[in-house]
């Protein structure tokens, strides 16, 4: 009990003795504050201290500066470090998902060798009504450019499509670079690069190929004897909108003729010379089927008659029906009739026939085809000097030169 008294007394001792010095310290402290002027600044109050203390005061906050520096750097370093770990962790699952996607849309891109052609084709380019028409001027010929078989009026109409159109790409395709671009375009579609090498005619060849070329690309295709008048946003008219519109075409013949069968293939036939689409429109993709079934029908019987390769025969009216009915406007104007009849494409309830666009003068939107007048992309308007155009609705000249007869 007694050691336990003495402990607790030298404790009091303690206490009063830290007391007394902590009072001292509080006494010196007011009388040195008291004795400075009110109007000395912190500046002057640290001035006057002693350098031996001003110099551990410094060195003591130094330290602890660079105690919590160092800590918080540290902090800083792990948390980088952890974030780059999980950064890294993330993208090479997205990386894992990416390629794990890519494969599952490649097998899904893969067209069964058992479709048919039409499954094919919309597998390869569906068609997206709400898209905008593409800025595309597509336009094939034989000859280059700098082959003196290019007439000068068709250069001039060739330069004055991209002229008249700044912000279209214009492609011109010769033979060989139109069967690259086939090749490129339709690699896993084997029937069309089959059929383009077998049509025996430049001119097939060229027909086939308008419709391939607007299929997958879209834009407008124009034959190499026209010459552009007005910019393409001007066929549009101003009531309709252009995503109400997946094709533009116009009346190549309307014939009053009695003997009409021996000069056309229908009394009233769509022009495909100059042809604006979006890609995957359901009438190419008609077109398209319809020329490789007919050719490979052709190609049977012939091979049937020990033939040695496909031919146009006959004379210069029988060749040109002939090609009107393969891959021309003959063909073109079936395809077209038989889509305006079809309400599941079309949605058009009534039936369609040539009445319906005999003498057109104005612009006629059925279903989603724009059907213009005859002189819209056929005009015989002369070329004034200073460009001004009197019928606001003729936007191409055509010569329709029979060109492909030519060497």
């Amino acid at each position: 009990m007694s050691k336990y008294n003495s402990k607790s007394g030298s404790n009091v001792r303690k206490i009063t003795l830290i007391t007394i010095l902590v009072f001292g310290i509080i006494t010196v402290g007011v009388f040195t504050l008291s004795s400075i002027n009110s109007g000395k600044d912190i500046q002057e109050v640290i001035s006057n201290l002693p350098n031996d203390k001003l110099l551990g005061l410094s060195n003591l906050l130094s330290n602890e500066n660079n105690k919590a520096t160092d800590e918080l750097l540290n902090k800083i370093e792990k948390m980088n470090k952890k974030l780059f770990k999980d950064q890294e962790e993330r993208l090479d699952k997205i990386e894992q998902l990416q390629a794990k996607l890519l494969k599952e849309i490649k097998s899904l891109k893969s067209i069964s060798p058992k479709s048919s052609i039409r499954e094919k084709l919309t597998f390869l380019y569906p068609y997206d009504p709400t898209v905008k028409f593409p800025a595309y001027i597509w336009q094939s010929w034989k000859h280059g450019l700098n082959d003196p078989k290019f007439e000068e009026k068709f250069k001039d109409g060739e330069s004055q499509w991209a002229f008249k159109n700044p912000g279209f790409v214009h492609e011109l395709f010769n033979d060989d670079t139109a069967l690259a671009v086939v090749n490129h375009l339709y690699s896993n579609v084997a029937e069309v690069i089959d059929t383009y090498v077998s049509l025996p005619e430049v001119i097939l060849k060229q027909d086939f190929f308008k419709y391939l070329i607007l299929f997958a690309k879209g834009g407008v295709y124009a034959d190499i004897d026209t010459y552009p008048l007005q910019p393409i946003p001007n066929w549009t008219p101003e009531n309709v909108s252009p995503l109400d519109i997946g094709m533009i075409v116009a009346i190549e013949l309307d014939s009053n003729s009695p003997n009409w069968k021996t000069e056309s293939i229908r009394r009233l036939q769509f022009g495909q010379f100059v042809i604006q689409a979006k890609p995957g429109h359901p009438i190419l993709r008609e077109a398209i089927a319809s020329i490789i079934e007919y050719t490979q029908k052709l190609k049977i019987e012939n091979n049937n008659n020990d033939g040695d390769g496909l031919k146009l025969t006959g004379n210069s009216n029988k060749k040109s029906l002939k090609i009107s009915s393969w891959t021309g406007s003959g063909l073109w104007t079936n395809v077209i009739m038989k889509y305006f009849n079809d309400y599941i494409q079309s949605s058009v309830f009534q039936k369609i026939t040539w009445k319906d666009f005999k003498d057109l003068k104005i612009p006629k939107l059925v279903s989603d085809i724009l059907v213009l007048p005859i002189n819209s992309f056929a005009s015989d308007i002369e070329i004034s000097n200073d460009g001004k155009i009197d019928d606001h609705l003729a936007f191409v000249k055509h010569y329709a030169a029979k060109i492909w007869k030519s060497g």
